[in-house]
């Protein structure tokens, strides 16, 4: 395949990365660590903008990307003790995540898969064309924890004019719980800082956290908060002025297939507007960005250098039985569909 080429070494097997473009003069690079979105350029008047952040070489990404543009997974967010009972028994997943740190940094908590989760494995091309990419990866039965052998798949489309669509699936020979999500981090205007950026967000409600940002079981209402982005407002604006900072699952006003989040850039007026099927979307303002390795282009990404909308089932539902279920059983098949639109 012309579009595919060995760009890195992982494990001692060949990184490789899939070129897509359209007629539209979309182009999207793929890794096949990770199903890596490494980078996305979208037109942009006679011209063309890039919107995720990434690196420019393959060899940053296994220490220091704080999951760009990955395939979190098996269990996308948290897990509380990484720890739930599935099908009459308890399961215990890997802990690799505490915030803030625990005793002597020890983790307390499951996050996006454990310590190898899916962004941060290789994935398989299935197939490519032009366009569109599949890569598949197969997870053990007791990868980090997880019961039963899940085989997954993630598909990329350039579709026309400026669409990334993202198709995600799995299958499994026990029951299992599966929860993907894209991670991207975007930036629609290439400035330092995106939280002058316009977020409207159709969301209702919301799942409160504790200070390590696992669910508390409630369902509150966004009404009178800072957390109310059903009217366009700049990401880090309250209304009485000052900033704040986001980490947040947002609850879906309407099931099926539909938007869950507007964005618009201040400064050129590229519009994001991201669609799923999942009940959630997880808004992350990148407050924690410090990469030391410059980024695409040679920039430096620091606090708040690009925004995520992770669409996905609750954060721990697998402990919450009034959440969202994340369970898969043998016969099912996992599904999710995602598009970022640009215009």
């Amino acid at each position: 395949m012309k579009n595919v080429t060995v760009i890195g070494e992982f494990d001692g097997r060949p990184v490789e990365e899939i070129a897509l473009a359209n007629s539209a003069g979309a182009a999207a690079k793929i890794m096949t660590w990770g199903a890596v979105l490494r980078d996305l350029h979208v037109p942009l008047g006679k011209a063309r903008q890039r919107v995720v952040l990434g690196f420019e070489t393959f060899e940053p990404y296994p220490l220091h990307s704080p999951h760009f543009g990955a395939i979190a997974g098996r269990f996308a967010n948290r897990i509380n003790r990484g720890t739930f009972r599935l099908d009459g028994r308890k399961v215990q997943v890997t802990l690799n995540q505490n915030d803030p740190p625990g005793p002597a940094g020890v983790p307390a908590h499951h996050l996006h898969g454990g310590r190898k989760g899916f962004g941060k494995r290789l994935w398989t091309i299935l197939k490519a064309s032009a366009d569109s990419v599949t890569l598949g990866l197969v997870s053990p039965d007791g990868d980090e924890g997880y019961p039963g052998r899940l085989t997954a798949t993630c598909t990329y489309t350039l579709a026309e004019p400026a669409t990334l669509r993202v198709e995600l699936s799995a299958a499994t020979d026990k029951p299992t719980i599966v929860n993907l999500a894209h991670h991207s981090y975007f930036n629609l205007d290439g400035s330092a800082d995106i939280r002058d950026h316009l977020l409207q967000i159709d969301a209702a409600f919301r799942t409160p956290t504790d200070r390590n940002l696992i669910p508390t079981g409630e369902i509150l209402s966004v009404a009178k908060s800072p957390y109310d982005f059903r009217k366009a407002k700049p990401m880090g604006q309250l209304a009485g002025g000052g900033r704040f900072r986001f980490d947040d699952n947002f609850i879906r006003q309407s099931p099926g297939f539909g938007r869950c989040a507007r964005v618009v850039s201040p400064l050129n007026g590229l519009t994001l507007e991201c669609w799923t099927d999942q009940p959630a979307v997880q808004f992350y303002d990148g407050a924690k960005i410090a990469v030391q390795p410059m980024g695409l282009g040679g920039v430096a990404y620091g606090a708040h250098a690009g925004f995520c909308l992770e669409p996905q089932v609750y954060p721990d539902s697998p402990n919450r039985p009034h959440f969202t279920s994340a369970e898969l059983w043998p016969g099912e098949i996992y599904s999710q569909l995602t598009e970022y639109r640009f215009a």
